[in-house]
């Protein structure tokens, strides 16, 4: 499977996705690409990443946080178009933790409108989309993780509450265990992962949330030395018999430093990632996992030993690496859900460099020299998942991503103004 092969028009398909971003553009890219059909997006705003394509309809909802709003929208919507169309088949896409959440949990309203809804149960689901829970499910199965301490706020109403010791070391790593309890929370300087030097900051840090009304729970992890290339990132797919069909891996160059950004890769380049590709069909196959799968890792550079951080119950906000190195991502579901057909496992191994940032950017960051050499080789055919200019190329979308790189400047220069040896 090339990133160039000719498409295979599939006009009965008909892509439904939630969200409005980057992520949710590649999707849509994927699904024309491949089978020439334009997707309908379903969000509250339209924003740059999907405004003015012509690969996507957009249909807005009032409100993006309304978990009912969101489920109507997308009934209305199959029941347009299998009322124009009978033959459709409905595929119902998600990518982030919280729309895959009202997806996996309307799951039965949604199929019996039509679509085929391509995820994990809800028990599986609360299960591993929990970071403290994913931590103890990996050492199970015998998959390398920081040493993690849970931190619940469930009891923290009661006066009498205190937060539970904490003895990983300084400095420390601090995120929310399930990013769906922790999106409505708001306080002065909430961020996605937080550096903790002291414990001074991380009491302070509990309070803050306390104060806040969080009452989900917090990992506090040990800090794994190393900048953003220490960072790996691997996306699978497992079909209906258990059997992951896709594994593709990035070695990751540079992440976004943003408060709410923090974390997500803006460049990487793919390759096969070898023992860790072991290591996450172990994870996924013990715990019966189903449909995409994204795992963040880091490496070690003292020693070289990998830590599993995450699995996101979804394809990922990047996903459009792994199609960009020759793996088309709507192939897998479309193969699984739709056609019934039983693929041969992929891996992918290609070399792509996939960035959404300047070249002269991302090289300020990447210090190594190999690593360097290998962006300046790739950088001429560069995947930029919004730079679909064969079909859809129109002045408002050229301009759109012209000035989401010159963004990219400013907020680096804002947030991240010098590399760092742990990336924080």
């Amino acid at each position: 499977m090339s990133r160039t092969a000719a498409p295979e028009p599939r006009p009965e398909l008909a892509p439904v996705i939630l969200g409005g971003d980057i992520g949710v553009y590649a999707l849509g890219r994927a699904f024309h690409e491949l089978y020439g059909v334009t997707s309908t997006v379903i969000s509250g705003l339209v924003p740059g990443p999907i405004a003015d394509s012509r690969i996507l309809r957009t249909v807005q909802v009032e409100d993006s946080h309304d978990e009912r709003g969101l489920v109507d929208a997308a009934l209305e919507v199959a029941a347009e178009t299998l009322a124009a169309d009978p033959g459709r088949r409905l595929l119902l896409l998600a990518n982030s933790d919280w729309l895959v959440r009202t997806v996996v949990r309307h799951r039965g309203e949604l199929e019996g409108a039509g679509y085929v809804v391509p995820f994990l149960d809800e028990e599986l689901l609360d299960d591993i989309s929990d970071k403290a829970t994913f931590a103890e499910l990996a050492e199970k199965v015998g998959i390398a993780v920081p040493r993690t301490i849970v931190q619940d706020f469930a009891g923290a109403d009661d006066p009498s509450w205190r937060p539970v010791p904490v003895d990983v070391g300084w400095p420390l790593i601090a995120k929310a265990a399930s990013s769906a309890d922790y999106q409505d929370v708001e306080f002065p300087g909430k961020r996605k992962v937080f550096e903790i030097g002291t414990q001074a900051e991380l009491d302070d840090l509990w309070r803050r949330l306390r104060d806040a009304g969080f009452r989900g729970r917090f990992v506090a992890q040990e800090l794994v030395p190393g900048d953003d290339t220490q960072m790996r990132s691997i996306t699978a797919y497992v079909d209906g018999r258990g059997v992951a069909t896709l594994m593709a891996g990035a070695h990751v160059l540079l992440e976004e430093h943003t408060p709410n950004g923090l974390g997500n890769p803006a460049a990487m380049i793919t390759g096969d990632l070898g023992a860790m590709f072991d290591q996450a069909r172990a994870f996924l196959a013990a715990t019966g996992y189903r449909g995409f799968a994204n795992f963040d890792i880091k490496v070690d550079p003292r020693d070289g030993r990998f830590a599993f951080f995450e699995v996101n119950p979804r394809i990922g906000r990047n996903n459009y690496y792994v199609t960009a190195a020759g793996a088309n991502v709507a192939r897998f579901v479309v193969a699984d859900h739709v056609d019934g057909v039983a693929l041969e496992p992929v891996v992918v191994s290609r070399e792509v460099l996939y960035s959404i940032l300047p070249t002269s950017l991302l090289l300020r960051y990447v210090r190594e020299d190999g690593l360097r050499a290998k962006v300046r080789r790739l950088a001429p055919d560069t995947a930029h998942p919004l730079a679909y200019w064969a079909a859809d190329g129109g002045a408002k979308r050229r301009a759109y991503v012209a000035a989401a790189k010159v963004n990219q400047v400013r907020k680096f220069r804002q947030w991240y103004p010098e590399p760092t040896g742990t990336g924080f």
